[in-house]
């Protein structure tokens, strides 16, 4: 299966995806609503793309004007998928690739990385809504958490975030989280 690049630089350009079911590539309409409901925002910002597959919602960032994107992903397969697409659109100097679990990196990492916006999209037959609520802890304030997930059941909330938006599409449901200003 290919995902299409939908819009800015790269627009129109083909990515691969990993065969299989190991991932689940959001659909174009789902990534386009997403993108549109950022609007500016994506310009200059730096981006985590946890539970990367593909890394379309990463690369899509960066076709629109992101100026970097951490790309978090523990399947091997989906990891060459990945470095293959990088190296396709040339942006290997705004791409940092993490070949861990999301749930590893952050047990792991040494560091105060901040991010301006941040993208979660878990393998849906196991949302891990405790890793995810973790994910909040690198959102600079003022920056926005889009989490992808099955149903509109619970999602992880957490003191100093809200939801702004919760949108469903099919199978697919979006929610929207800010953090708040200090």
């Amino acid at each position: 299966m290919r995902v299409r690049l939908i819009s800015g630089k790269y627009g129109g350009r083909f990515l691969q995806t990993p065969p299989g079911s190991t991932t689940h590539p959001m659909g174009e309409r789902v990534r386009s609503a997403m993108f549109n409901s950022l609007g500016s925002v994506v310009a200059g910002a730096k981006v985590l793309d946890a539970f990367a597959g593909s890394g379309a919602i990463g690369l899509e960032a960066l076709s629109r004007g992101a100026s970097s994107v951490t790309f978090v992903e523990r399947d091997r397969v989906a990891q060459r998928v990945l470095a293959e697409n990088i190296a396709s659109l040339g942006v290997e100097d705004n791409s940092i690739v993490i070949k861990t679990t999301v749930s590893n990196w952050l047990t792991s990492m040494n560091t105060t990385e901040m991010f301006d916006i941040i993208f979660a999209d878990p393998p849906y037959h196991r949302p891990q809504f405790s890793t995810v609520s973790r994910l909040f802890g690198l959102l600079k304030p003022g920056g926005v958490m889009i989490l992808s997930h099955p149903g509109i059941g619970e999602v992880p909330i957490q003191n100093g975030i809200v939801v702004v938006d919760n949108r469903s599409y099919g199978e697919a449901h979006l929610t929207k989280f800010l953090r708040l200003k200090q």
